[in-house]
């Protein structure tokens, strides 16, 4: 029998699961394995991990019989409950085929918003798995230097980049990253690793940094969320179009946009939701419900969005685990 563990939001969105929440999932996020090969050091399903195994980030994931939960899953797509799936999918020996199985289970009536994160070491499996219904993939890297990548997720970097990168030319369009703030990056950092990625066509979904009980990183601290501010501020002007030299920085702080009113390119709040996918919201992922999120699972209120600006700030300096 084939499991799949749904995050609890997805679970509750299908009928499967009790759920009461300010905010629900607009993707449906399963993930795929167990007993992961990978080492990060944040991550409650590393090899080394005494996190439970029903969790990754600060979210539970109780698991079902894929053949029962993937019709609930294709119809709430119909239905436009969620929009998008996310495959997140666990390094083992089956992982490969564990992915392609459920890309074929959603799909088999036609192509569906699918976005695979899955362990893979060249281009022509990227290919293969948009050739198989994914529509988008993830590598991500989620840490902003090479020096962090080492630290916090082992192997090299410039392999695991150059393979970002080379997916990026060769499909383009089609590949997205992960970039984690406040591994020890400073915001300079930050915003050199997310024009690199956006000048390339890489979609950058940002996330902040979470402790988790079980973790090597559990007692470490999350950033400050003006330091996570000045970031989403920068990320989206750089989605904008505009260039990393109207990003200023000084002793790796941001403090500046050389941008004529950038205050009015941000009043719609967009810069401080879920960045990633397209119709990804992550509820969740990084706070605790009745908190400030980091990120927004829902377009602000007017009110919030002034909150968001006013204390991104310079003043609050803090770049999790680098003060540690």
């Amino acid at each position: 029998m084939t499991t799949w563990k749904l995050s609890a939001g997805t679970a509750g969105i299908i009928g499967r699961k009790t759920l009461k929440s300010e905010a629900l999932p607009t993707t449906a996020y399963i993930m795929l394995g167990k007993n992961c090969r990978n080492n990060c050091r944040f991550c409650t399903q590393a090899r080394d991990s005494n996190a439970r195994s029903d969790r990754l980030s600060r979210i539970t994931w109780p698991a079902f019989n894929a053949e029962a939960v993937a019709p609930d899953i294709v119809r709430a797509l119909a239905e436009r409950k969620i929009k998008r799936v996310c495959l997140q999918v666990v390094n083992n020996e089956a992982s490969w085929s564990n992915t392609l199985e459920a890309i074929a289970a959603l799909t088999k009536d036609g192509p569906k918003p699918i976005c695979v994160a899955n362990y893979f070491t060249s281009v022509d499996q990227a290919r293969e798995l948009l050739m198989a219904g994914a529509e988008r993939i993830c590598l991500a890297i989620d840490a902003a230097t090479p020096k962090l990548y080492r630290k916090i997720k082992g192997g090299e970097w410039a392999e695991r980049w150059m393979l970002l990168t080379a997916c990026a030319k060769a499909l383009p369009g089609k590949i997205n990253t992960h970039l984690i703030v406040g591994l020890g990056e400073t915001e300079e950092e930050m915003v050199d690793r997310l024009a690199l990625c956006l000048e390339q066509g890489i979609t950058v979904g940002l996330f902040a940094f979470t402790p988790v009980r079980g973790t090597e990183l559990a007692k470490e601290k999350s950033p400050l969320i003006s330091h996570y501010r000045r970031i989403q501020i920068a990320h989206h002007l750089l989605q904008l179009g505009y260039g990393r030299r109207t990003i200023l920085c000084t002793d790796g702080v941001i403090t500046g946009y050389d941008i004529y009113n950038w205050q009015d390119l941000l009043k719609n709040g967009k810069a401080f939701q879920t960045s990633g996918c397209q119709d990804c919201n992550r509820p969740y992922y990084n706070e605790r419900p009745g908190t400030v999120p980091y990120n927004y699972p829902r377009p602000l209120t007017g009110a919030e969005t002034i909150a968001a600006l006013n204390i991104s700030k310079i003043g609050g300096v803090g770049n999790g685990m680098a003060n540690t």
